[in-house]
């Protein structure tokens, strides 16, 4: 049990440093350029209160979609080792099926086009 206490100060003493020497450590070299809010390389000419394209919006979800879509199909190989292997492929294939006819719905849309 003593053991145990002293690891977790010796952690925790570790933790604290480290965070007060991130909050520390900057202060010493403030720079220009890193207090400044913009960090595209260029002073803005107009406004920074524009409202984005919808288009970048969508682009955006349909990414987020199908990064989803990945990160869930990931585990399928694994599905093998079921009781019932062929539900969990008939779920899959239904997603896959589903996102697919989406994309294509989206395609013929226009909707995965920059300019018009």
């Amino acid at each position: 049990m003593n053991m145990i206490v002293i690891i977790l100060i010796i952690y925790m003493t570790i933790s604290s440093i480290l965070a007060l020497v991130s909050f520390w450590l900057p202060l010493l070299n403030p720079d220009y350029e890193k207090l400044s809010p913009y960090e595209c390389g260029f002073d803005p000419l107009g406004s920074a209160r524009l409202p984005f394209s919808m288009r970048f919006f969508l682009i955006a979800i349909l990414f987020i979609l199908f990064d989803l879509e990945i990160a869930l199909l990931l585990p399928l190989p694994w599905g093998n080792h079921l009781p019932y292997p062929l539900i969990s492929f008939t779920w899959a294939s239904s997603v896959l099926i589903l996102l697919t006819i989406g994309l294509i719905y989206e395609w013929i849309q226009g909707g995965l086009e920059w300019a018009e």
